[in-house]
């Protein structure tokens, strides 16, 4: 079966051997017979060894955290019914009971242009960096000075996607630089490239944003 979403058996971490927990784990779930396939560092990311039991979405939804459970449920649900991405941002919690914040960024997976399940990474948005994290940003700084504009407005982009704080954008973009051995900078001016291909804001959306940039002058502190 073919697919456009080809992942590595195991996903990247962001720092192997340097951090008790994976950073990245990767995924597919397939939507016919709702099977779950994760990589090593998925599991280890939920506190199991590999192999240790066999992923379901019971066990994934009972490892949730409970004010996000229902919030994970119906993204699952409209994955499977529309044949969406299962992408999401919420909380878990592993089986020695730490919290994890984590963003999901999916696609679909596809067979003959119909889509038959979905794939991607499990991304831990925790707010310490670690210090090969540091070691890899400090490699790219020279890109990133000469690059700033065009990597600040990708960054923009990400923080209001999907709800991120500038210094997780920043690290979002380098682990994509990572993973897929290509300069950040390329990354970033291909991102704002393909942007206008994202569907407009609804007319709600774009109604409460112009509510705020009109009267943003009347909370700024005297």
């Amino acid at each position: 079966m073919g697919s456009d979403a080809e992942l590595p058996a195991e996903s990247l971490v962001w720092a192997a051997g340097a951090y008790p927990g994976p950073r990245t784990g990767s995924f597919r779930f397939w939507f016919a017979t709702r099977r779950w396939e994760w990589s090593p560092e998925l599991y280890r990311m939920h506190g199991y060894t590999p192999g240790e039991i066999e992923p379901t979405t019971e066990m994934l939804l009972a490892h949730k955290h409970p004010d996000d459970r229902d919030k994970v449920a119906e993204t699952i649900a409209r994955s499977v019914e529309l044949g969406e991405p299962f992408s999401s941002r919420h909380r878990f919690i592993d089986t020695h009971g730490v919290e994890h914040q984590v963003m999901v960024v999916a696609d679909r997976i596809l067979d003959q242009g119909r889509a038959v399940g979905t794939a991607g990474f499990y991304v831990d948005l925790a707010g310490t960096l670690i210090r090969a994290e540091h070691d890899a940003l400090e490699a790219r700084m020279p890109e990133v000075v000469e690059a700033r504009a065009v990597i600040e407005q990708a960054k923009g982009v990400l923080m209001r996607m999907y709800r991120i704080s500038d210094e997780q954008a920043f690290k979002l973009l380098v682990w994509r630089s990572q993973e897929t051995n290509t300069k950040l900078r390329a990354l970033a001016e291909q991102l704002l490239r393909e942007l206008p291909a994202v569907p407009p804001a609804e007319p709600a959306t774009v109604s409460a944003f112009d509510h705020i940039l009109l009267t943003l002058h009347e909370r700024i502190p005297r």
